[in-house]
């Protein structure tokens, strides 16, 4: 992937090398195996280094072309499928989630156990399940009735299509009441379905034709074929393994001293999660995930930004319109529900568009950025974020679950914005 001269991306080239010193210190001191950064400015690619490797066992070094398992951030992708069938006239946002998928039509919440359920003050939307308002879960949040079946109904899922998986959401309870909460939940995976129905596609079909060909996402898919297995990455968690549930809110319990080439440990800080050759990503699933069924490369991934941050158009190849990314980029949520709170707790200054987080104030957040910057990660520490006032995109692709073990998210994008000079 060329790069350019940083300054004229108007970085200042001895602040750019405290990426470097970053990801080297996580990659050097043993706390992750290997890590990907890029920086998009201007049109131009400002800095992208690969540190690392992307498979320990195998001894294969990190490259630019290392596929990823990207989880959620296969959520952007779906809701721009989403948006691709609202702007060509099958819905309105606030249309019932029923009139498309009529499982939902006789939806009950949950008011304290289940044998007390009411009728949805309103029926949740599509714009809530773009929104992650319309009382849906994952399963992961408490010990409440709701997360118990969420948790019973769902430890088979990978074996089934969308079309049983709704079936049997649609049944459960709702946690809330549609719009009166944010929670992280499910709800892309309905929309995953929603694009089955509306468009007559599976979502694998939808997103190949309609989204990768015309932006040239050639590595990105829900399976790694049999002649790229040699540049998909191994995945990692920390030392006793990782189950989905509690541990997703284990928060750091170590971060790199701020010094090059030593080490406060004589182990890694790892262990192998998802081995390649056996991982579940090397066949084509069942169940076609639109919450986070994707592998995907940094190049392809950063198409997609460009895709977004020009406007919903690249190479002259047009998704969506101008005025539809700014609405899905934009904060929904009203002051109420500000901010979210996901994983390792609220997150400080942020709302939540239309399938992505929106920052909304950046001293809430105690970080540099620019309102309206907006972007999403994924479980196994993949993270992008747009800034259309700096016409920016930032990327950082490593493979460690979960993603909020370690602060390299927030402390990339520091380093990135600290090295902004023009």
């Amino acid at each position: 992937m060329a790069t350019v001269d940083s300054q004229r991306a108007g970085f200042s080239i001895q602040r750019l090398s405290r990426v470097d010193r970053l990801l080297e210190r996580y990659v050097e001191g043993g706390y992750l195996a290997g890590a990907l950064g890029l920086i998009y400015r201007k049109g131009k690619i400002a800095y992208c280094r690969a540190f690392g490797q992307r498979d320990l066992e195998s001894g294969l070094r990190m490259t630019e072309d290392t596929i990823f398992r990207i989880y959620s951030m296969t959520k952007p992708i779906t809701s721009v499928a989403v948006l691709m069938l609202y702007e060509d006239g099958h819905f309105l946002l606030d249309d019932p989630v029923s009139s498309i998928l009529p499982e939902f039509a006789g939806v009950q919440v949950c008011t304290g156990d289940l044998d007390n359920l009411t009728p949805p003050d309103r029926p949740p939307t599509i714009k809530d399940l773009l929104m992650h308002t319309a009382g849906l879960s994952y399963g992961w949040g408490d010990d409440s009735p709701v997360e118990k079946l969420y948790l019973q109904s769902f430890r088979d899922i990978e074996r089934h299509s969308l079309e049983p998986f709704v079936t049997k959401l649609a049944a459960l309870p709702l946690l809330y009441h549609p719009g009166t909460r944010w929670r992280y939940s499910r709800a892309t995976d309905v929309l995953g379905r929603l694009v089955e129905v509306v468009s007559g596609k599976l979502l694998d079909e939808f997103f190949q034709r309609e989204i990768f060909q015309p932006l040239s996402m050639d590595d990105t898919g829900f399976y790694v074929p049999a002649e790229s297995l040699d540049r998909f990455a191994a995945c990692y968690c920390p030392p006793g393994g990782f189950k989905f549930g509690n541990d997703l809110a284990s928060r750091a319990i170590a971060r790199p001293a701020h010094r090059d080439g030593q080490k406060d440990h004589t182990q890694p800080l790892f262990e192998l999660y998802d081995a390649p050759g056996s991982s579940r990503y090397t066949r084509p699933p069942a169940y076609l995930s639109g919450g986070g069924g994707l592998v995907s490369t940094l190049g392809d991934y950063l198409r997609f930004c460009q895709m977004l941050l020009n406007g919903g158009v690249l190479d002259g190849n047009r998704l969506l319109g101008r005025k539809t990314v700014e609405l899905m980029s934009a904060n929904h949520l009203p002051q109420n529900l500000v901010p979210i709170e996901i994983g390792d707790g609220p997150r400080a200054g942020h709302g939540f568009g239309l399938g992505m987080s929106a920052l909304t104030d950046p001293p809430a957040y105690s970080q540099p950025g620019s309102v309206g910057n907006y972007g999403w990660g994924g479980l196994a520490t993949t993270r992008f974020w747009i800034d259309p006032v700096e016409d920016l995109v930032g990327l950082l692709m490593t493979q460690f679950i979960p993603s909020d073990y370690y602060t390299i998210e927030r402390e990339f994008s520091l380093a990135v914005y600290q090295a902004l000079v023009d």
